[in-house]
């Protein structure tokens, strides 16, 4: 039987998602920058204080220290916070409260109080925002024990994810791209959940009715770069699996790995910086655990080696896109 659907924006994805949880249980509550009387920053709480009251939809002064370490005492206490960064560059004005205090706060209670916090905004280049707005913190946050990372790249998972975040007694760091809250997409009608840890092949088979040559991995805004280097490489003869994997902690390795031994080939496509970045971590376990299976070194195609410029045409020249990917792929068959 096909599910029914219907088209909606992103933001409207992550505005049902809270909305919805919201109504399920009380305890939930958003709070950030101009997230109620301005229907927020990007029109993602639109209404919300309508529905909800001052009481769930606040609205925090400038003060992402202030209001990150409100969530954790509100949440050692029973309430459930969703804390929105107007950006994940100004959260780290917060990092000892959501890395020193969130994260550690179950393991150093003895399991007495836990910090189930989800914290979400804006991650990476918005456009043209300059370099200290536009951090892709996933490198660097990941590297943190005690939390969780999604990192939704359509309106489906975006619903999906946030939805199961919200519900999860761990921490979770939800990334989202400013560049994608107007991107449309079907999603189910109905309640749904998107598990953790689990990849969606975006391109190719689990079943083997048709042979890949490469393995595209990536998470975000970019996994939508690689289903179009997939399409744009298919019409040169060279087959890609294309891995969305929707959470980076937890990470669905296992699934990389299953390609991986079917392709020989990977491209991992990360929009952080190269060093220590999350796509050095995935070549690093595809070594360990299938190293036999390759018949090329992995490959990293990252945002380059330097803060992120203002000009439209470095910042496009600086991120991961299409032309690079397809470049990658191409460079690892000698073409």
């Amino acid at each position: 039987m096909t599910t029914a659907t219907r088209e909606v924006t992103f933001r409207e994805a992550l505005r049902e998602a809270m909305s919805e949880e919201m109504r399920r249980d009380k305890r939930i509550f958003l709070m950030g920058e101009e997230v109620a009387q301005y229907n927020g920053a990007y029109k993602i709480s639109q209404g919300m204080l309508d529905e909800f009251g001052p009481n769930r939809i606040i609205d925090a002064p400038i003060s992402e220290n202030g209001f990150a370490g409100l969530a954790v005492g509100a949440a050692m206490y029973g309430l459930r916070p969703i804390i929105e960064f107007m950006s994940w560059s100004f959260s780290l004005v917060a990092a000892d409260q959501i890395l020193n205090n969130v994260p550690k706060m179950l393991y150093m209670s003895g399991g007495q109080w836990g910090c189930p916090v989800v914290f979400r905004g804006n991650d990476g280049a918005g456009g043209q925002l300059g370099s200290t707005h536009s951090w892709c913190v996933e490198g660097l946050y990941s590297n943190v024990p005690g939390l969780k990372i999604a990192i939704p790249s359509n309106p489906r998972d975006a619903k999906g994810l946030l939805k199961t975040a919200i519900r999860d007694d761990d921490p979770v760091f939800f990334l989202e791209s400013e560049r994608m809250l107007s991107d449309k997409a079907e999603i189910p009608d109905g309640e749904y959940t998107i598990p953790f840890g689990q990849a969606d092949l975006r391109r190719g088979s689990w079943s083997g009715e048709r042979n890949s040559d490469c393995t595209l991995v990536s998470f975000g805004r970019p996994a939508n770069f690689c289903v179009e280097a997939a399409d744009e490489l298919e019409k040169d003869g060279i087959i890609c699996d294309v891995l969305d994997m929707r959470t980076i902690r937890p990470l669905d390795i296992d699934s990389v790995i299953k390609s991986v031994k079917k392709t020989g080939r990977v491209v991992i496509v990360d929009q952080c910086w190269p060093f220590a970045s999350v796509a050095s971590e995935v070549v690093t376990q595809v070594c360990e655990r299938c190293f036999d299976y390759l018949d090329h070194a992995p490959v990293r195609v990252n945002s380059d080696d330097v803060p992120a410029p203002y000009a439209k045409n470095l910042e496009q020249a600086f991120l991961p896109h299409k032309g690079k990917i397809v470049a990658a792929v191409k460079k690892m068959f000698g073409q």
